[in-house]
């Protein structure tokens, strides 16, 4: 095996709650055509399996404040050398006691990212230009934390126009110190996100929930040219297996360097890099 990986995002709560909600349900079935063992609690030493068979050195598992996993908590105490976290579940509305905790258990745990989803709460009526983000930004910035914001139409059947990438380019003239990732693709708005790629140096996109053979065209043709440092693979495990998706980013029209920069790379620099890690050890 030739290649490394680094997956971004994947899920090892789902099996925690005794029933998913109706519209997980639909997400699995009308969305992903998934099947019904996608909900079932994970096994550590399976999910090692599959990461050790598709080359993936290290998963970044999603958790919440506002309802912490027992399973990524797990996981990253018994392999932290494997695994780190993504932590959401902030409550923007009322965001002091959420950012106290954010900051302890960035001082108590690896985190590798706080991730917001804009079209997930305050029924979609909060675009990430909103000053009730600014709280968020700023203590990441601070933390020198990268922040992930959903982007593209989300599969549920929730408003989608406040994940429109266009609304992260005030946040980005405003907090250039921010590290920035869009996540879950851009769809339908590939391009603006492109051109804000293009525009913002403390921005990037990651590609997760996205199987890598349906990415556009207009994408591939950015890594090979002006973004080849800009593009973050993850799976959204087990919505999307590694077992699928690392095999189809392998088979990407991409140049061998862009290729390991997507996989690995990119991933590295901007979640892990010594920079990055320094700032965190400093609060």
């Amino acid at each position: 095996m030739n290649h490394r990986v680094i997956d971004c995002l994947v899920n090892v709560h789902f099996g925690e709650a005794p029933a998913q909600p109706r519209w997980m349900q639909a997400v699995r079935e009308d969305y992903f055509k998934g099947p019904k063992s996608m909900f079932d609690p994970v096994d550590l030493g399976r999910l090692l399996e599959e990461m050790d068979e598709q080359g993936v050195r290290r998963a970044i598992l999603m958790d919440s404040l506002s309802k912490p996993s027992v399973t990524a908590r797990k996981f990253v105490e018994a392999r932290p050398d494997r695994f780190s976290l993504a932590v959401g579940g902030m409550n923007l509305l009322r965001p002091m006691p959420s950012l106290r905790e954010l900051v302890a258990v960035v001082n108590s745990l690896p985190v590798a990212y706080a991730a917001v989803g804009p079209s997930f709460w305050g029924d979609g009526m909060y675009p990430p230009s909103d000053a009730v983000y600014y709280p968020l930004y700023t203590k990441c910035a601070e933390l020198g934390l990268p922040l992930c914001v959903n982007t593209g139409i989300p599969g549920p059947r929730i408003p989608g126009e406040v994940q429109n990438p266009i609304h992260l380019d005030r946040v980005c003239v405003r907090f250039p110190e921010l590290r920035l990732c869009m996540i879950h693709g851009a769809d339908p708005w590939w391009d603006v996100a492109i051109r804000l790629l293009i525009k913002y140096p403390n921005l990037r996109l990651m590609t997760s929930a996205w199987s890598p053979k349906r990415l556009p065209e207009s994408l591939l043709h950015y890594m090979r040219t002006r973004g080849g440092n800009k593009v973050i693979f993850a799976s959204d495990w087990p919505v999307l297996p590694e077992r699928r998706v690392v095999p189809e980013a392998l088979a990407l029209d991409l140049p061998d360097d862009v290729r390991d920069n997507y996989l690995y790379g990119n991933a590295e620099e901007f979640f892990f890099s010594e920079a990055n890690l320094d700032d965190q050890e400093k609060t």
